[in-house]
C-alpha cells in the first residue's frame, strides 16, 4: 500500500468527565470525509495513545471500523505502547477488523538500544496481524529513540514480511532523504511534521500524516500544488501560514486547544486528558479571531458553529 495523500491523525473523543466517547466518531468521520480525507490514523500521538487503556483503544477501533467505511474512509490503527502484550492484543484486534494498516512506535521507557532490538519489537507486533501492512512510527521527539531509519529499511523486511514503510515524524531531513533512497518504490514513507511539510516535499515526500489535516487539509493541498508547479514563493507563503496557525493553537497547549477547535467545528471530541491542559472559553474565542485573520474561512473547515462563534 502507499499513502500518497493527506492522512488525518485523529483525536480520541472524550466526554467532559474524561471517559471515552466513541459515539462521536461518526460525526468526526463525516467532517473529515466532507474535507476530502480518505484515510485516518487513529490512537496515535494526536489520539493521546499513551493516555488510553488497551480496552479503550479497542472500543475506539470498533467504532472506527463502522464509521470509517460508512464515510469512505480507510483506517490505520496505531497499536504501539510500552507493553508488548497490549501491543500484540491491539494488533490482533485491528487485523481482525480489516483495517488498511497498523503502526507502532518504539517503547519509550525501556528503549530498544539497537536496530536489531527495535526490529524484534516491531516483528512481534506485526506477527499478530499477518495480513495487515505494518508501518513503523518514527517519532524520536516523544520516544527518545533515535536510530537510523535507513538501516531499519534494510534489515527489517527479512523479519517483518508485512512492512509497508515508516511514518516519518522526524525533523531530520538528512535521515529522511537517506531513508527515501533506500525505500525506492518498495516502501512508503509519509512525512509527519505539518509545519515542515515544504521541507519534506523538497526531500521527496509523496504523502503526509498530520493532526492539522483534521481542519485544514485544503491549506496543505494548496501548498503541495504550489510546490508541484514550481511556485516556491507561494509554497513558502502557505507554509508560513501553517506555522502561524500552529503557533496560535500551541500558545494555549496544542492538543487541548486543537480539541477545543474541533468542538467549535461541530465535533465534540472533549478535553485532552491529564497531564495536558485545556484552554478557557475566552482563549478559544481569541483563537477563532486569530484564525479568521489568517484566512481560515478560505482554507479551513466551514461548519456553521464556527461562523457563529
Amino acid at each position: 500500500m502507499s499513502l500518497h495523500e493527506l492522512v488525518a491523525a485523529t483525536h480520541s473523543p472524550f466526554h467532559a468527565d474524561g471517559s471515552i466517547a466513541p459515539e462521536v466518531i461518526p460525526t468526526q468521520a463525516a467532517l473529515l470525509a466532507a474535507q476530502g480525507i480518505r484515510t485516518v490514523f487513529i490512537t496515535g500521538s494526536t489520539g493521546e495513545s499513551h493516555s488510553l487503556s488497551c480496552a479503550e483503544k479497542i472500543r475506539l477501533y470498533d467504532a472506527w471500523a463502522e464509521a470509517g467505511p460508512a464515510n469512505g474512509i480507510s483506517v490505520i490503527a496505531h497499536v504501539g505502547g510500552n507493553c508488548i502484550e497490549d501491543c500484540k492484543t491491539l494488533a490482533c484486534h485491528a487485523g481482525s477488523l480489516g483495517f488498511s494498516a497498523i503502526s507502532a512506535l518504539a517503547p519509550s521507557y525501556y528503549k530498544p538500544g539497537s536496530i536489531s532490538s527495535l526490529i524484534e519489537w516491531c516483528a512481534a507486533i506485526a506477527r499478530e496481524a499477518p495480513q495487515t501492512p505494518f508501518y513503523y512510527y518514527d517519532i524520536p521527539v516523544l520516544t527518545g529513540v533515535t536510530l537510523p531509519m535507513e538501516q531499519f529499511l534494510v534489515d527489517a523486511p527479512a523479519r517483518i514480511p508485512t512492512l509497508a514503510g515508516i511514518k516519518f515524524t522526524n525533523p531530520d531531513l538528512v535521515s529522511y532523504r537517506r531513508s527515501l533512497e533506500v525505500a525506492g518504490d518498495r516502501f512508503d514513507l509519509p512525512f509527519g511534521i505539518d509545519e515542515a511539510m515544504l521541507g519534506g516535499l523538497a526531500a521527496g515526500a509523496r504523502g503526509a500524516v498530520g493532526s492539522t489535516f483534521n481542519w485544514a487539509p485544503q491549506l496543505y493541498r494548496d501548498l503541495i500544488a504550489a510546490f508541484q508547479k514550481g511556485d516556491f514563493t507561494e509554497a513558502r507563503r502557505l507554509q508560513s501560514l501553517s506555522i502561524e496557525m500552529i503557533d496560535a493553537i500551541a500558545a494555549t497547549g496544542f492538543l487541548g486547544t486543537a480539541k477545543a477547535l474541533m468542538a467549535r467545528l461541530g465535533v465534540p471530541v472533549g478535553p485532552a486528558r491529564l497531564p495536558l491542559g485545556n484552554p478557557t472559553t475566552a482563549q478559544v474565542d481569541a483563537l477563532l479571531i486569530k484564525l479568521r485573520e489568517l484566512g481560515f474561512e478560505q482554507w479551513g473547515a466551514k461548519p456553521s458553529t464556527l461562523a457563529n462563534a
